[in-house]
């Protein structure tokens, strides 16, 4: 049978599936979490799960090249919708600012995060560009790759939302390493990446307001964390408040937490400023104790994993790399949630995939787990018509014609 004809086997065991109920665990802790910080936002986030699951079943009727044929609709499409909220006399009611950020489109019951679903979709029209080409190879043509990273990027940078910005670099990196990018040109970049990191946090620490290119309260928590590495506490009620409360309920969770209403006590006492989305981990940690931050990390690599995994298998350039941005996007955005939990990087508003609340961010992620999986039961075939033969002398059509002629 001509591999374009073969049937996608759903119901065949695959890496997919893996990646499927990993998603589908860390969702549930998240819900469980969500039912000790606020039962309001629980209820919200089941009803968003639903809609999810369906998103992502839906993927699953979806064939690569269709997904491929969507990806630059779905791009502009978002990216139309990243320019909408950084348009000047949009109504309030419309756009609201959240802390002093344009991140949300009010639809009346819900709010719509646009830059939840660009994160996705500029990966999908990254791989549908990379796929068939060879110019990244030079250092001219990793131009239209950063662009269409980069602009988006910049869209959700003027927001302003520092920690979902800085996810599209490591996934344009990840997809340019899996493509053949040369990695000299990948190395540079990176070290000029670490080198303008590093001048800015020089600047930031030494010269006057005047002089600085991030915003006061970027500043204020680089400064902040630099100083409390210095043994200093001097912001541990103002600036590390945040941070220093969800450390606390991270380090006072022992090997295997409390029941929940003790940590519903707990968490109330230490009223931990955004528990249900960026301080999550925290609330986990100290209900399911050390054992249930391991578990949440575990989950995090099998289903990072198990992304690979089909991408490994993949023999369509689109769909591996498809699946490589989408699980170096997942992974990043994870190791930086629980790292600021933890401590060790400055606060960011960023949150923890599939476990904060969130309609956007959930409904975006399943329906990027489900084009994985629906990429991993697909036969291998190519993403287009073989060529075809004209009149060649070795044809197989004239070689069967000769043998029954004699």
């Amino acid at each position: 049978m001509h591999p374009l004809n073969r049937r996608p086997s759903l119901f065949r065991w695959h890496a997919g599936w893996v990646a499927l109920l990993a998603a589908a665990a860390l969702a549930w802790l998240g819900v469980q979490a969500l039912d000790i910080a606020d039962t309001d936002y629980a209820a919200r986030q089941r009803t968003y799960l639903v809609l999810s699951m369906v998103m992502g079943a839906t993927c699953l009727a979806l064939k690569p090249r269709h997904v491929g044929h969507l990806s630059y609709g779905l791009f502009g499409a978002t990216l139309v919708l990243l320019v909408f909220l950084l348009l000047p006399g949009v109504p309030r009611s419309i756009v609201p600012t959240v802390k002093g950020a344009r991140s949300w489109i009010d639809l009346g019951p819900v709010h719509l995060q646009p830059s939840e679903l660009t994160k996705f979709s500029a990966i999908l029209a990254l791989a549908w560009f990379l796929r068939y080409r060879d110019s990244y190879r030079s250092l001219g043509g990793l131009l239209v790759p950063a662009l269409i990273m980069g602009v988006p990027a910049g869209l959700v940078l003027l927001q302003p939302d520092l920690g979902t910005a800085i996810l599209f670099g490591p996934a344009l990196m990840a997809m340019l390493v899996v493509a053949g990018a040369r990695l000299r040109h990948l190395v540079a970049t990176l070290v000029l990446v670490v080198v303008v990191v590093v001048v800015n946090i020089v600047v930031v620490m030494m010269l006057p307001d005047s002089m600085q290119l991030l915003r006061t309260h970027q500043r204020d928590r680089i400064k902040a964390m630099i100083v409390r590495t210095q043994q200093d506490h001097r912001y541990d009620r103002s600036i590390n408040y945040q941070q220093i409360k969800a450390m606390t309920l991270v380090g006072s969770g022992r090997l295997a937490g409390y029941g929940p209403d003790r940590t519903q006590s707990i968490v109330k006492f230490n009223d931990v400023p955004h528990d249900h989305n960026d301080m999550i981990f925290a609330i986990i940690v100290n209900r399911w104790g050390l054992i249930g931050g391991a578990g949440v990390l575990g989950l995090y690599l099998v289903m990072v994993l198990a992304i690979f995994a089909v991408a490994s298998q993949a023999t369509e350039p689109f769909v591996r790399l498809t699946a490589v941005g989408f699980g170096s996007i997942l992974f990043v955005q994870a190791a930086i949630n629980i790292a600021i939990t933890l401590g060790l990087l400055p606060v960011t508003g960023i949150t923890l995939p599939l476990v904060s609340y969130g309609g956007s961010s959930l409904l975006s992620t399943f329906a990027a787990i489900g084009i994985v999986v629906n990429f991993a039961a697909q036969p291998p075939c190519p993403l287009a018509w073989p060529s075809f033969e004209y009149d060649r002398v070795d044809a197989p059509w004239r070689r069967q014609r000769a043998a029954s002629a004699s």
